[in-house]
């Protein structure tokens, strides 16, 4: 039995998902190898994360582990705002690149792309008109 000289050469076929969650939005990514494609949502991600800190956040991990041109990376958003979801995909694609390639894991949690950003939206109280606003009080 001969062992691979490195993990990505064992992957060649296979597909790798990963969930990221980010307020309302939730992604699921889903990346093989091959030819450099991302598209969120059946567009490239350049066209649907208009924005380039958007746009940044979303494809940030596939820089960082210097896999942009190896890997195929298709993702699906739901809820949320645009800002929420690039931060969705971002979680995503860095857990999926953690299954493929279980020695970048360390750094890509060293570096916070495996952290859960866990702050999300306050629910409003009854008796008030917010989360913490409350209605006109007054005195006389």
């Amino acid at each position: 039995m001969s062992s691979a000289s490195s993990p990505i050469e064992s992957v060649a076929g296979k597909q790798f998902y990963g969930t990221g969650r980010r307020r309302e939005a939730v992604a699921r990514v889903y990346i093989k190898m091959g030819p450099a494609k991302f598209t969120v949502n059946g567009r490239p991600v350049e066209e649907y994360f208009r924005n380039i800190a958007w746009h940044t956040a979303a494809v940030e991990p596939l820089k960082f582990t210097q896999m942009a041109d190896q890997l195929q990376v298709k993702a699906t958003v739901k809820s949320g705002g645009v800002g929420g979801q690039a931060g969705a995909v971002r979680m995503g694609l860095s857990r999926a690149i953690a299954l493929l390639n279980p020695d970048l894991r360390h750094s890509l949690r060293k570096n916070g792309f495996l952290t859960r950003d866990s702050r999300m939206k306050e629910r409003k109280k009854y008796g008030q008109k917010g989360a913490r606003r409350r209605f006109q009080f007054s005195k006389r």
